[in-house]
């Protein structure tokens, strides 16, 4: 599971932190493989900002799911000061830690400023310093001068995130796996896992190529109530596309309907690998879905309004892979 720790309406910073962990601990206990935190800034409907600090937070609070970010946004951030932080976090919690990254700054130019000061990065910047990262989380090696402490030896594994088809061509070329960011930018999903696979290079860290992609997922008892349950993200996208960005809405009937021609094309486009729907229209999606991407994990990003309803629906997610797993012997 992905979580942008959602700020939801009437809702506070703290509820958010604390839905977060109360999440993490429900997709534990149904067996998820992994929780990952995504960085954001300067966006009060997203509380996850101190991504770091957050993977600490759920990994303290759970006791055997992989935690990582989804990701942290390389230019933004010195990569010592990453390898110590992330360095401590898998000293803490062993073999427990991911470390994916992305190359965009996941916020706007003034808050881009503020965070970077006054070092120069760009995004050509990125293979460069992914592989100071690698060096400082690998092994020291003799004369090393620059040793990451925590860090070093701790292998902590590396993921390349990405919308487009740049960071797949990188992860191909270094062996890292490949998480492809589907959730909102789908366009180039296809194209962009064939390039990887088709270029991969194997490495000491991987021998073939491996996929995850990002599946927004809205799950309820009923097709109808989940298209319900849905309008919150439909609010929330429509909101990212016109720049009205608010905290996440509670479900209003007829949004959709509310829209011009226009609108819900874009909805739908940004929204292009959602899977919403009852029990069996979400195992039918999961089934189309695997069948055309061949991913190896699907990392599901689920804002539903209410938190019981959230957990919920990974419940009946959970349910569908597991009838999917046993129909496809997966």
């Amino acid at each position: 599971m992905l979580d942008l720790v959602s700020v939801r309406e009437g809702g506070t910073v703290a509820e958010a932190l604390a839905l977060a962990l109360r999440t993490a601990q429900h997709a534990e206990r149904l067996g998820f493989t992994r929780y990952w935190l995504a960085e954001h800034h300067n966006m009060l409907s997203i509380a996850s900002s101190a991504t770091a600090v957050l993977v600490g937070y759920i990994a303290a609070g759970t006791t055997s799911i992989r935690v990582g970010s989804g990701g942290v946004m390389l230019p933004n951030h010195a990569p010592l000061v990453v390898a110590e932080a992330f360095g401590t976090l898998a000293e803490l919690y062993p073999h427990r830690i991911d470390l994916g990254l992305g190359r965009a700054p996941g916020t706007d130019a003034l808050t881009m400023r503020a965070l970077r000061r006054n070092r120069v990065e760009t995004e050509q910047d990125f293979p460069r310093e992914v592989s100071e990262l690698q060096e400082l989380l690998g092994d020291v090696r003799p004369g090393q001068r620059l040793v990451a402490n925590p860090g070093a030896g701790t292998h902590v594994p590396i993921w390349l995130l990405g919308s487009s088809l740049f960071s797949a061509q990188l992860a191909a070329e270094r062996g890292l796996p490949y998480a492809f960011a589907s959730h909102f930018a789908p366009k180039l999903m296809l194209q962009a896992l064939g390039l990887y696979r088709n270029n991969f290079r194997p490495s000491k860290d991987l021998a073939k190529p491996y996929v995850a992609i990002g599946v927004p997922l809205v799950a309820a008892p009923t097709d109808e109530e989940a298209q319900f349950l849905a309008s919150s993200i439909y609010q929330r996208v429509l909101g990212i596309l016109t720049g009205d960005r608010k905290k996440l809405q509670a479900p209003t009937r007829d949004f959709v309907h509310s829209l011009g021609e226009a609108e819900r094309n874009a909805i739908a486009e940004f929204l292009g690998m959602a899977v919403i729907g009852g029990p069996q229209t979400v195992a039918q999606s999961f089934a189309k879905l695997q069948e055309m991407t061949q991913a190896d994990e699907f990392m599901l990003v689920c804002d539903v309004f209410d938190p019981d309803d959230r957990l919920r629906a990974l419940d009946i997610a959970h349910q569908a892979w597991q009838g999917f797993g046993e129909t496809n012997d997966a």
